[in-house]
């Protein structure tokens, strides 16, 4: 493990490589899965509040499933997640575009500037899952088959789970932190090479 800032980091982040590929997977993170997306509760309440302006980007059975169990759930776990269309279905905020590939919602309303907020930080970082400990976090990376392709595209362009997850991991702990993540990235490849695909 890598320690940073608080946080510990899987060396899975430096040595693994990923690049999503929605033509192959058609977003199907969207779609499977037993439980929906994690939530902060700020990011719950803002979903609640702003409903009305993501609904447009939803679908019709979409809408339905918020309407009977609400914007977030409790999972079988215990954690504040979005609800299903189904048991194992959709997440009640995704919806296909033109290409068969599935979009979040919340997502298309910020980037059509119609809501101030990204879709869920747990959606933008995957595939890394963040764990509490105590007063830190942990980022590890999560192996899913579905993102085959992902490890195959990142593979071939040669880009580092972390890397290609810059934004958001900017967006949850800022430029300074990722600047100094790239340094540590740059220490660590002077070390013994390791395996990097998935």
């Amino acid at each position: 493990m890598i320690h940073h800032r608080g946080v510990l980091l899987s060396e899975d982040l430096f040595e693994k490589r990923f690049v999503c590929d929605l033509s192959a997977c058609k977003g199907a993170c969207c779609e499977q899965g037993d439980s929906g997306a994690p939530l902060e509760p700020e990011e719950a309440r803002l979903i609640k509040k702003h409903l009305k302006d993501i609904e447009p980007y939803m679908t019709a059975r979409g809408r339905k499933a918020v309407q009977e169990q609400g914007t977030s759930v409790v999972d079988m776990d215990g954690e504040l997640v979005t609800p299903l269309v189904e048991e194992y279905a959709e997440c009640a905020f995704a919806k296909k575009d033109s290409r068969g590939i599935w979009q979040c919602g919340i997502e298309k309303a910020y980037r059509n500037d119609e809501i101030p907020f990204h879709k869920p930080i747990s959606c933008h970082l995957y595939p890394i899952r963040v764990e509490k400990l105590g007063t830190g976090e942990a980022l590890n990376y999560h192996e899913w088959p579905i993102c085959k392709p992902a490890c195959t595209c990142g593979a071939k362009l040669d880009v580092p789970v972390f890397r290609f997850l810059k934004d958001p991991l900017v967006r949850k702990y800022g430029q300074q932190w990722y600047d100094e993540l790239e340094e540590l990235y740059n220490a660590w490849l002077a070390r013994p090479k390791r395996a990097g695909q998935c």
